[in-house]
């Protein structure tokens, strides 16, 4: 079957169209994306304003269209922290339902981090044993572990990328705004470091997420268009040594760094020091790469529903 996703993210809104059938690999056929980074578009009390309401009603439009366009039989659509958190959550879902009769599911925080070890368990397969799984967005960071397709603990905090940049004023930001903010990555994780060790050691640690990618790429990792099964890892001590490097540059300077773009180079730094505070505390030497993350394992989990 044709069927399409649409992920309504932090920052991006994506669109998916995958070839795919219960028990095979899901097919990419079409890809089609905007940055509208519904996480800035918010009122003083949080709320999306209504002009971020408008984007993202106008942009479900053209996904449904594309959707059509390419003969898509099935269309799921799920929204993460942007709106989950939004005062007028459900409002924006009312507004974009009666405009384009799109159902967007909110997925909780643990969802999101089940769903996504789900995927980096489909890619890496059983032979990888008890996985780890470490992902960040603009709203969040979603920390997973176990042995199966279900994690033995899924975890989210509010350490997004996006989120943590909006709190870091300066560009680039002072030293004692960034010794702030590393106070509290480091707190938020410490409270969860019990619950991932307890269910037992990892045999792999994985990362996935934009974030990760980027800065992986930044520090020599193998570019996107070398396919997605080059391995691509991204080791500790390099990242603790680009923290700084990145602390002292501004965002257009980081905008030239390799596999960095104009509009994610702000966060850059924000994400690059919760993806070091999370592998310190978790005593991580280094992560491996998934290209897969929360998209696919939605797809995934959807799929082995119609094979049920």
């Amino acid at each position: 079957m044709r069927l399409g996703v649409i992920d309504v993210g932090s920052n991006t809104v994506h669109l998916l169209v995958v070839d795919a059938h219960p028990g095979a690999h899901p097919l990419p056929a079409t890809s089609h994306k905007r940055e509208l980074r519904l996480s800035e578009h918010t009122t003083a009390d949080g709320a999306i304003s209504p002009e971020g309401i408008e984007q993202l009603t106008a942009f479900v439009h053209e996904c449904l269209t594309i959707a059509d366009d390419q003969g898509c039989e099935d269309l799921l659509a799920f929204a993460t922290s942007a709106i989950r958190e939004a005062p007028n959550g459900d409002d924006v879902l009312s507004r974009v339902h009666a405009a384009t009769d799109v159902k967007l599911e909110v997925l909780g925080g643990p969802d999101e981090s089940r769903l996504t070890f789900l995927a980096v368990r489909r890619w890496f397969g059983w032979s990888a044993g008890r996985l780890l799984v470490i992902d960040i967005g603009g709203g969040s960071l979603e920390l997973a572990a176990g042995i199966d397709e279900e994690p033995d603990v899924a975890l989210s905090l509010p350490l997004g990328a996006g989120r943590l940049t909006r709190d870091l004023p300066g560009d680039p930001p002072r030293a004692e705004d960034l010794k702030v903010l590393r106070t509290r990555i480091r707190s938020d994780i410490a409270r969860v470091v019990r619950d991932l060790h307890k269910v037992g050691r990892a045999d792999r640690v994985v990362g996935t997420s934009k974030t990760i990618r980027s800065l992986a790429r930044v520090l020599g990792a193998a570019p996107r268009a070398d396919g997605p099964r080059v391995r691509r890892v991204l080791d500790r001590e390099a990242l603790g040594e680009l923290v700084p490097r990145l602390a002292q540059l501004t965002s257009d300077e980081r905008a030239v760094l390799p596999g960095v773009s104009q509009s994610r180079s702000r966060q850059l730094l924000a994400g690059a020091m919760v993806v070091h505070g999370a592998m310190e505390l978790l005593g991580v030497d280094q992560l491996d790469l998934c290209p897969w993350a929360l998209r696919e394992g939605v797809i995934l989990r959807r799929l082995d529903w119609l094979g049920a």
